[in-house]
């Protein structure tokens, strides 16, 4: 018998935690008496169904039960999509009875409005027969209908990994599809790591469960258990089947996403104070919802628009999502409109008139608008001298995208004439930045904080991407050198504003001289040729003016290899000049460039911006910005976290500095320390370069003494494979010596990516590329069984992978990831040079 815990023992496990949980049971696959192709129990359903409408005739039943378990489509997405629709949203049937009279019932396969009415059954090894003869780990199975799959794995050995169960998962959908026609969520664990997802998802949408309350997050619990007593519980899982799942069509395909944990009790949480905060019960003021920027936050929107639209105490709400600005904010508008599924059909309103019509009548719906739309009209008896009402319903809804940025002027102004406009609404605000002193009045427009989800959590939690940052300072060679100092001289006695304007013209103009942009162009172009060497994706780059985008464009574009560029820009074709004319694009012309900059494999790779697409923009592929443009606050940071989505095997975003934004970077950051916040958004490249120096002491300590390796480069292919072989023995000879050695030698190696441009990288070089040699020979000794293909997969990973914290440090330890190939770790350190 094994000494270590197997994969039947975290099945087990998994079991015990559920079977703690009333009302669900246990039953093993082999003792229910079934036909082997199917992955539905259907007398369970069939007795659900007769025990939630026994006035429904049998027939009728039976009918029912067939329009439930038969699921259109020509592929399994759209099945899937197509049984999701009527376990979330039900169906309609109407039939005679023997007297020929006429009936109606709305049918649900789940009974949500009351939990013992259905049946939790729980079985492990349950045998399918599709196209091959497959036996799923774990099962959860409510009334028969099969929504819930664990796929296990040992937590000690090295290949049994959530990689490798996810894996499974891929081939289980071809080899017996029938069973995820019906998945709702699917989870896979070795026991050490727990994800949840959808089964049509790559791994890195896949997430853990880190909270049971919502409010306390566990970072160093068993992910498993935290999994089924946050999410699996009975009353929660059909919460979450029911509201927090939905297909949304990209480019001709169906994605299923699902909520992840911050997400679902963010929106459980504010539909609590909605419902005390509505009037005639409560003040209108519902709260602030902080979730960081890029993580989620519109899906969080729309999945709470899609609930309130649902709510029986609401009868049919109108919801008013308040935006600043359409060409900033489409991005939310479609992620709505993708969201379908949840919100249904969304109105936009695209003049004042249109607006006052849709808010008038007494339908419910979705109402996009901008603040600017709550207007006073000019009449045929002169201006209006006040904002009309136009309802006094008090189910109403106004949900504010960026809330601090939109919502004041409330003694006059924009905001004021909403207010006037529906007195009796209630006011709930979204942000993805903190809300810092001088927005005080946030909390007193929407009320109190609801739920926060800050940045340090989100990039512990993967649902976004470390950000990094390296300052390539391209200095402004103005003509005079006291410049600020005599413009605020010149502009003494002016208003701030107008100080603002005068410095702003000047460095405008210093930073498009014609040395400087050209002499950045030859540099933007040089780093991202090597940054895309090792990692395919898109940059943006962002200019002090139209002006200078153009120069940008023009000298960029005059280099040999460069890449397609876009600029990004709105024009005036009666006041811009001739030779901009290239860069007019109408609407539809500016959809067909976002969505040709959006797609990972179109040959657009680089595009210049002064304002548009740095906020309400979602580019998964853009993985580097460069910053040429004086930006601070809220707009810096909202700019910067369009380098942190997710993507494949995206390992960080890049912040690229030629103007200097290093000191407004770090005090932007400090608000993500204040309100709840705890992290930093960025991570300085001197730190990396610190830490990696550290690193190379520390494995310079662990070899032998009086051992000199530095003339290592000059030496004979021979002479280096001794010299590798003497430090190999060295290290192997000592369990304790080698344990430290790898650990440290994957420290350094995680942070090659990220230190390779430092100015003083030479200085290093040969210690990480002959500690990279070491570590690939301790390994083959250590590991001599590990499967090599799978070490190819994985030098890209590292070689991506960067370190914000130890934990992550921890996993690289017991991943037992393998070196990176030495050329690439070459090309990483002098290829750019």
């Amino acid at each position: 018998m094994s000494q270590y815990l197997a994969e039947s023992d975290i099945e087990a496990a998994a079991i015990d935690w559920l079977r703690e949980q009333e009302p669900y049971t246990y039953q093993h696959g082999s003792e229910i008496k079934r036909d082997l192709s199917k992955a539905v129990l259907e007398d369970v359903f069939e007795a659900f169904l007769q025990r939630r409408y026994p006035h429904v005739p049998a027939k009728v039943l039976a009918e029912v039960k067939q329009e439930f378990l038969y699921n259109h489509g020509a592929d399994l997405h759209q099945r899937n999509h197509a049984f999701h629709l009527k376990l979330s949203k039900g169906l309609d049937k109407t039939w005679k009875d023997d007297n020929g009279k006429d009936h109606f019932e709305h049918f649900y396969p789940v009974a949500y409005d009351s939990l013992y009415l259905n049946e939790f059954q729980i079985v492990n090894q349950f045998t399918i027969i599709g196209n091959s003869n497959r036996r799923p780990d774990l099962i959860i199975f409510v009334n028969g209908l099969p929504l819930v799959l664990f796929e296990f794995k040992d937590m000690f050995k090295q290949d049994a990994t959530v990689e490798s169960a996810h894996n499974q998962v891929q081939h289980y959908t071809h080899q017996i599809p029938q069973l995820f026609e019906y998945n709702a969520i699917t989870v896979v664990s070795d026991g050490q790591t727990t994800l949840h997802g959808m089964f049509s998802s790559g791994l890195e949408w896949f997430a853990a469960w880190k909270s049971i309350d919502g409010r306390e997050v566990v970072n160093n619990g068993f992910a498993l258990e935290t999994l089924i007593k946050g999410l699996l519980v009975p009353e929660r899982l059909l919460q979450y089947v029911r509201h927090f799942i939905f297909h949304e069509p990209d480019r001709g395909r169906l994605v299923k996403k699902g909520a992840k944990y911050h997400q679902f009790f963010g929106i459980r949480y504010a539909l609590q104070e909605t419902l005390k905060s509505v009037k005639p019960y409560g003040d209108g003021r519902i709260g602030v919802v902080w979730h960081t920027t890029r993580s989620g936050k519109s899906i969080t929107m729309a999945i709470y628009t899609g609930i309130l639209r649902q709510l029986q105490e609401l009868k049919n709400p109108t919801i008013v999502v308040q935006v600043d600005r359409f060409d900033l904010n489409r991005q939310l508008f479609e992620d709505f409109v993708a969201a379908k599924d949840l919100v249904g059909d969304v109105r936009i309103a695209e003049t004042t008139d249109e607006l006052r019509a849709l808010l008038s009548g007494d339908a419910g719906g979705v109402v996009f608008s901008t603040v600017q739309k709550f207007n006073l009209k000019d009449t045929a008896t002169g201006r209006e001298l006040q904002h009309p009402v136009l309802s006094n319903r008090e189910n109403i809804i106004v949900i504010a995208d960026e809330c601090h940025r939109t919502q004041y002027g409330l003694i006059e102004g924009f905001a004021n004439n909403l207010r006037r406009a529906l007195p009796q609404a209630s006011f709930i605000g979204f942000t993805g930045t903190p809300v810092d002193s001088k927005d005080a009045d946030t909390e007193a427009v929407f009320g109190d904080i609801i739920h926060t989800y800050d940045i340090r959590q989100a990039t512990e939690d993967k649902a976004v991407v470390p950000i990094y940052y390296e300052p390539r300072l391209a200095k402004l060679h103005l003509a005079n050198e006291q410049l600020e100092e005599e413009a605020e001289e010149i502009s003494a006695g002016l208003e701030e504003n107008e100080k603002n304007r005068i410095m702003w013209a000047a460095m405008e103009d210093a930073a498009g001289s014609k040395e400087r942009v050209e002499a950045i162009a030859r540099d933007i172009l040089q780093h991202y040729t090597s940054r895309t060497q090792n990692l395919e994706g898109k940059a943006m780059i962002v200019c002090m003016s139209r002006r200078n985008c153009v120069k940008l464009y023009d000298a960029l574009t005059a280099l040999e290899g460069c890449p397609e560029v876009a600029v990004i820009m709105t024009t005036n074709i009666a006041k811009d000049p001739k030779a901009w004319h290239p860069h007019v694009r109408g609407k539809e012309q500016m959809e067909a460039v976002k969505s040709r900059f959006k797609d990972p494999d179109d040959p657009l790779k680089l595009v210049i911006v002064r304002d548009m697409w740095l906020t309400g923009f979602d580019n998964p592929a853009m993985h580097t910005l460069y910053v040429d443009k004086v930006m601070s606050g809220h707009n810096l940071i909202q700019a910067v976290n369009r380098v942190a989505t997710v993507f494949r095997d995206k390992p960080s975003g890049l912040i690229v500095d030629y103007i200097g934004i290093g000191d407004k970077l770090r005090n932007a950051t400090k608000k993500y320390t204040t309100a709840g916040g705890k992290g930093k958004v960025t991570i300085d490249i001197e730190e990396a370069f610190e830490l990696a120096t550290d690193m190379v002491q520390l494995l310079r300590e662990q070899l032998p003494e009086d051992f000199y390796f530095h003339t290592w480069p000059a030496l004979s292919s021979a002479d280096k494979i001794k010299l590798v072989s003497q430090a190999t023995n060295h290290m192997v000879a000592d369990d304790e010596r080698c344990k430290a050695f790898m650990l440290n030698e994957k420290k350094l190696t995680s942070l090659a990516p990220i230190v390779g441009r430092h100015d003083a990288i030479n200085d290093i070089a040969i210690d990480i590329v002959f500690f990279q040699h070491v570590g690939a020979a301790v390994r083959k000794v250590k590991f001599p069984t590990t499967n090599i293909k799978k070490k190819e997969g994985q030098i890209k990973e590292l070689l991506h992978r960067s370190i914000e914290s130890e934990e992550v440090v921890d996993v690289f330890q017991m991943a037992g990831i393998e070196r990176l190939d030495i050329s690439i770790i070459n090309d990483a350190f002098f290829g750019h040079r």
